[in-house]
């Protein structure tokens, strides 16, 4: 025991030495397990962030392709507007024309020149009888004039006759 006792007193150093050097190396150990969890919590809430980012990331990505093909889809309804409205200019002035042309208005307009055309024929027809009846009455009168030269032709070789035999008297009176 004494060996014990005197072992121990020269080794007690030693021993508080490297029992100092355990719980140091123990709480050095202890700080470490504390940083390492720490650094853990991090990690895992920095790969939660981390997926988090990935998601706003892949969300943005799919927002920006929406976005362009809305684009697209603006540019086209655009381009179609503008076809829509020249043809509907062009159906306008199609429409116009074909109201110049109204089926009411026109039968109407029709109606109206038969009625002319009606009244026109029947004016036409009394300026043809009335010109028949004229030539009719023009030639009956040529003939009576005709007639009338050919008894004056008759009448006058006899008045010539007696002119010339009134001359010749006077003359000898």
């Amino acid at each position: 025991m004494e060996l014990e006792d005197k072992l121990r007193t020269e080794y007690q150093v030693q021993l508080d030495a490297k029992s100092e050097e355990i719980t140091k190396l123990e709480k050095a150990t202890e700080d470490q397990k504390a940083v390492i969890a720490k650094q853990l919590e991090q990690i895992s809430a920095l790969s939660v962030d981390a997926s988090k980012n990935k998601k706003v990331e892949q969300r943005n990505r799919e927002l920006h392709q929406r976005c362009e093909n809305l684009l697209e889809d603006v540019a086209k309804q655009k381009t179609r507007a503008k076809t829509l409205q020249s043809d509907l200019s062009e159906v306008r002035e199609e429409i116009a024309t074909l109201k110049q042309f109204d089926p009411a208005k026109m039968k109407k307009n029709l109606d109206a020149s038969k009625k002319k055309l009606a009244e026109k024929t029947s004016a036409n027809d009394l300026l043809q009888k009335s010109y028949k009846q004229t030539k009719n009455e023009n030639a009956e009168l040529k003939a009576q004039l005709k007639a009338l030269e050919a008894k004056l032709e008759e009448l006058e070789p006899k008045d010539s006759d007696v002119s010339e035999t009134e001359v010749e008297q006077e003359a000898a009176a």
